[in-house]
């Protein structure tokens, strides 16, 4: 393709394209990469590949300054400048142009605040939990089926629902397809084992092999939305704070590994971490917790 499509809508539909089909990221990122380019393209009034190309520091800087103006917290401008580079670098793949040298521009400093996990009792209360409040025995069997991949197998939650039935029956491994199409094989408990097969055989619509394995109330694929309901309704009941949530069991599952002895390299292929950096967070997790431990427990700090 080259530098003449003519509409917005061209242009927005090659972009969607790319991400969804050939990068394959997740629908909430090609939701919030194509808004930015949308945004980037009303604002500039631009129409083809190669006047986007042309685009430098200055021109993503004032688009920045503008969302800035419009209330633009420092960690989602960081997104937006990330979703603003990736589309100018598409538009010079696009622009059948020499490609001028990238804009460099760095975003805002970002503080990144600790994971907050939950303990191993928090987390079977939980489940329990879940499944307790279901409106049908089935559904809560489902749902206790999910967050067991989450925190039995370090899964994250996008993963689990994505899950077919052709990975039925389970096994020992699991091969789970993660952010950008990549598979890693992760070890399955047989606690987690067990609650998928209960939920399988509790489950009311039939399991086809391309089908979707987690099923909502009327047959269609579970959204997360429901899973995150279902464990807000949980934490209220228990008394947890509101950081208890879906992606905290995945947390917790590498909190608990690495306080056992797990080492980072083994946990970043479990977790499907691209960088050995995105897991070393779980060094300040476990250090964090070990602290409060110390606080609580040793004498001079009663």
């Amino acid at each position: 393709m080259t530098g003449s499509l003519h509409t917005r809508a061209d242009l927005l539909e090659a972009w969607h394209s790319h991400l969804a089909q050939g990068r394959r990221r997740s629908p909430h990122t090609v939701r919030a990469y194509v808004a930015t380019a949308a945004r980037l393209l009303d604002a500039l009034q631009l129409q083809d590949w190669p006047a986007i190309a042309r685009l430098d520091a200055a021109d993503l800087r004032r688009q920045l300054a503008a969302r800035r103006a419009d209330g633009l917290g420092n960690v989602s401008a960081a997104r937006e400048l990330s979703a603003l580079k990736a589309f100018l670098a598409f538009a010079r793949d696009q622009s059948g142009q020499p490609n001028p040298a990238p804009p460099r521009l760095r975003g805002p400093r970002i503080k990144k605040g600790l994971p907050r996990p939950v303990t191993p009792d928090e987390a079977v209360h939980l489940m329990e939990t879940v499944s307790d409040l279901a409106s049908d025995d089935w559904i809560g069997a489902r749902n206790r089926a999910v967050l067991l991949l989450l925190y039995g197998a370090g899964l994250r939650i996008a993963e689990a629902l994505s899950l077919t039935a052709a990975a039925l029956p389970l096994g020992e491994t699991l091969v789970v397809t993660g952010k950008g199409g990549k598979q890693r094989m992760v070890p399955l408990l047989p606690i987690v084992r067990a609650g998928v097969a209960d939920y399988v055989g509790k489950c009311p619509w039939p399991l086809e092999k391309t089908a979707p394995l987690f099923r909502g109330a009327k047959g269609g694929p579970l959204s997360q939305g429901l899973v995150q309901k279902a464990m807000a309704r949980a934490r209220i009941v228990l008394g947890l704070p509101a950081t208890a949530t879906p992606h905290a069991l995945r947390h917790s599952f590498a909190t608990h590994l690495l306080g056992a002895g797990a080492d980072l390299r083994s946990l970043q292929e479990l977790l499907g971490h691209a960088s050995l950096g995105s897991t070393q967070i779980y060094t300040r997790v476990d250090a964090a917790t070990l602290l409060d431990v110390y606080r609580s427990a040793h004498p001079r700090e009663q």
